[in-house]
């Protein structure tokens, strides 16, 4: 499950600047890099040992 959100991570980050490169509204730029950092933060939190 890490893997796949570091991917998709990956694929939206390549989103928002292709978004950015068209001259995409803003909003859209700012909600695709803030879900590519979720999706970061994500499969990284889940690489971390904890207990669980």
């Amino acid at each position: 499950m890490p893997t796949l959100l570091l991917i998709l991570a990956g694929v939206l980050v390549g989103g928002a600047w292709s978004l950015y490169r068209q001259g995409a509204s803003r909003a859209a730029v700012v909600i695709t890099a803030l879900l590519a950092v979720l999706a970061t933060i994500g499969g990284v939190l889940w690489l971390l040992p904890g207990d669980a």
